[in-house]
């Protein structure tokens, strides 16, 4: 039975969902790290929240893990590098939490506006502080959001409603997307020094970590806010105090931090003028019913239907060519089976070329290296680690597509070297997903590529099929079928025979005493 854990809390509806698909469902929320050692080595897929970090440490431990659900968008609490190396998916939920986003950070920018926060504090200190509490309209304010994906964009069309004038600053947008009487599309320190608000909405990486740092703060107005329900690590958390407690800015709304929970010492905790909520973003009951339902059904749909959906780290640029193109990845993984049970000695290079319609030859010599390596590693080998696997063994891979014109509607074909010794195969897909490899070693075949079969070099002299047979049929190895071919202007032949079952050593041993005899391979596909 597929075991999914989850550790960050769901909905009872999402839960029953994947028990009433056929899943054992171990929910753990809020469990500790020793916990989680004692339950991920059996576990199939887990899912999580913002709560869970999952560890090289952890997936290290995770020896059956074939997938990671993450309820929401936001994937820095998933070390995705390793989780690609050790071959597991990482999906997410792009979608579900936009709305709630985008409307947490509008109530954030209400309420530093309004000071609203301050104003119940005092009440609640018996003080009436309302001449000191006066605070600002948002109509004609100037709004800069840094970062114009769906949620930026849900918060600038709320904005709008108040009258607000909107910066905008995303390296990777497109301008013309825009109303350019709405929203200005400019630099990042453009928006920087000439807005009273400024709202973040970019992912954590190497090049938004610390992006608002004291310098960049200080470059703000003085009367300016700044407001985070994006990610923790943005923003410099000690400069960010240091900004507010200085007087460098107005104010500022977090709803994310580096590390969660935060510390009581964190140096925000104590800060003048700031709003935390503890990340909130998401929190709504509409955005967890959303994101619990979807990750849930993307989990079914992987394990009962071979269905990805949102998937962050396979190395494909378009999702749907993994079912329009899943002939192809069957014929290559097993063209690459077969070649690697040819080979005896170390594999140094893999070359692919694809013509016709099997057009997307990246993602197909990946299918190939899958086959090949998963005869000679004992790591699951899959779309994520086959190309990192290959490149820790040494091996060098290539892959091409031609529109050479060729005999069928398409062809792969596949070379691997080995010392002084080349191996190459061909195979086609013919109409309804009708596999075949068409070419061995160079010479031509018509073979279904499943099952038992000996691959047999000999030299090319009358007699050598007949005395492997004799020595076949006297140890009662059923012949199903033969496969035989003369290679031009050389002296040897090459013959496919299919046998039912596996030939033991020992046999293979006596039919390499016949005479003209070269070499014989097993072959299992």
């Amino acid at each position: 039975m597929i075991k999914i854990l989850i550790t960050d809390p769901l909905s009872d509806k999402g839960i029953n969902k994947l028990k009433n698909a056929g899943f054992e469902v171990i929910y753990k929320p809020d469990t500790s790290n020793d916990e989680l050692l004692s339950l991920i080595s059996n576990i199939d897929g887990w899912i999580i929240r913002s709560g869970t970090k999952i560890t090289q440490e952890l997936l290290e431990d995770s020896k059956k893990l074939q997938i990671i659900g993450r309820a929401g968008v936001g994937t820095d609490n998933i070390d995705i590098d390793y989780a690609t190396t050790k071959g597991v998916i990482v999906m997410n939920v792009p979608d579900g939490n936009t709305i709630s986003a985008a409307e947490h950070t509008t109530a954030m920018m209400l309420a530093l506006s309004r000071n609203i926060y301050e104003g119940h504090s005092s009440l609640m200190r018996g003080e009436w502080n309302r001449s000191s509490l006066v605070g600002n309209e948002l109509r004609d304010k100037v709004l800069g959001v840094v970062g114009l994906g769906k949620i930026g964009r849900e918060v600038i069309k709320r904005s709008l409603s108040y009258d607000m004038k909107i910066l905008g600053y995303d390296p990777y947008v497109n301008k013309d997307q825009f109303n350019k009487d709405e929203v200005k599309v400019v630099e990042l320190d453009y928006l920087v020094k000439n807005s009273d608000f400024i709202t973040l909405h970019l992912p954590i990486n190497d090049n938004t970590r610390n992006l608002f740092d004291y310098s960049k703060i200080s470059k703000m107005k003085k009367t300016a806010r700044l407001i985070n329900v994006a990610r923790g690590g943005i923003i410099n958390e000690t400069d960010l105090a240091k900004a507010l407690n200085g007087n460098i800015i107005s104010g500022a709304a977090i709803d994310v931090f580096e590390n969660e929970p935060i510390s009581s010492d964190n140096k925000l905790v104590q800060a003048d003028n700031v709003l935390l909520t503890p990340h909130l973003g998401a929190s709504t009951i509409e955005a967890k019913e959303g994101v619990t339902d979807s990750v849930c059904q993307q989990m079914i749909d992987y394990f009962n239907i071979n269905k990805l959906s949102n998937a962050l780290n396979i190395p494909i640029s378009d999702p749907a060519l993994l079912s329009k193109l899943s002939s192809y990845y069957e014929l290559a993984e097993l063209m690459g089976s077969l070649q690697s049970q040819l080979i005896k000695g170390a594999i140094e290079k893999t070359e692919i070329y694809c013509y016709g319609e099997a057009e997307d030859s990246k993602s197909i010599s990946l299918s190939f290296l899958k086959g090949v390596l998963s005869n000679i590693t004992d790591n699951r080998v899959n779309f994520l680690n086959a190309l990192s696997i290959a490149n820790e063994r040494g091996i060098i891979h290539s892959h091409s597509y031609s529109t050479d014109k060729i005999p069928y509607t398409n062809k792969i074909r596949s070379v691997i070297y080995s010392g002084d010794q080349k191996f190459s195969v061909s195979g086609s897909v013919f109409g309804d997903n009708f596999i075949r490899i068409t070419e061995i070693m160079g010479f031509e075949v018509d073979l279904k590529p499943e099952g038992r079969m000996l691959f047999i070099k000999n030299k090319d002299v009358p007699g050598v099929i007949g005395e492997i047979g004799t020595i076949l049929g006297k140890k009662n190895i059923n012949i199903s079928g033969y496969l035989l071919s003369k290679v031009e202007d050389k002296n040897f032949a090459y013959s496919i025979i299919r046998v039912d079952d596996r030939i033991s050593e020992d046999v293979l041993s006596i039919l390499l005493q016949i005479e003209n005899l070269i070499d014989i391979k097993q072959l299992n596909l």
